[in-house]
């Protein structure tokens, strides 16, 4: 029982070290640049960027893919910003990807809600609840206003509310000024 024992301890010291050495030797490391952009994207996932999520537009402005101005919930501050990140020109939201809209979150009518859960599919933020053929509702708190959930709605029973100034929600809004250092 004791040499047994003293097997298994020794597997597995060996293999700790194996996935030790190979954590340190296979490690991946992230493009900080891509990290930036996407710290100032709205983290909306609503694709209307045109690509899947907000990640994935930002490792595509980092590599040259995309252009700046295709995110319509980031709006016109969410483009000063990144220019101002890469040093590029200031462009205007690019209209094929859509307006900028007022932050807004989802409301379901409970009344007409039949339960289907397509919303509850569509949502990239798991912010709607509910079961099937029983009533959902929106977490106010997790849901990003990417309007995705209101098109597969049979009954349309989602609209989406404008979200109001609050202590929570205010923030500062302030002109922003390029700052440029000496090549």
């Amino acid at each position: 029982m004791l040499s047994a024992l003293l097997v298994m301890a020794g597997l597995a010291i060996a293999i700790g070290a194996a996935l030790g050495f190979a954590a340190v030797k296979f490690r991946v490391e992230g493009d900080p640049l891509v990290d930036k952009i996407d710290a100032i994207l709205p983290q909306t996932q609503c694709g209307q960027c045109g690509f899947p999520g907000c990640k994935p537009y930002a490792t595509a402005i980092a590599s040259g893919e995309a252009d700046i101005n295709q995110c319509p919930p980031g709006g016109e501050e969410g483009i000063r910003k990144l220019a101002d990140l890469l040093g590029r020109e200031f462009k205007p939201l690019n209209a094929e990807n859509g307006v900028e809209k007022p932050k807004s979150v989802a409301v379901i009518d409970e009344n007409t809600c039949i339960g289907c859960t397509l919303c509850i599919q569509a949502c990239p933020v798991d912010a709607i609840v509910g079961a099937a053929k029983q009533m959902h509702t929106v977490i106010d708190q997790l849901c990003t206003g990417c309007e995705l959930c209101l098109a597969p709605c049979p009954v349309d029973c989602i609209t989406m509310e404008p979200v109001g100034e609050t202590v929570d929600t205010w923030k500062w809004h302030y002109p922003v000024i390029p700052i440029r250092t000496a090549a």
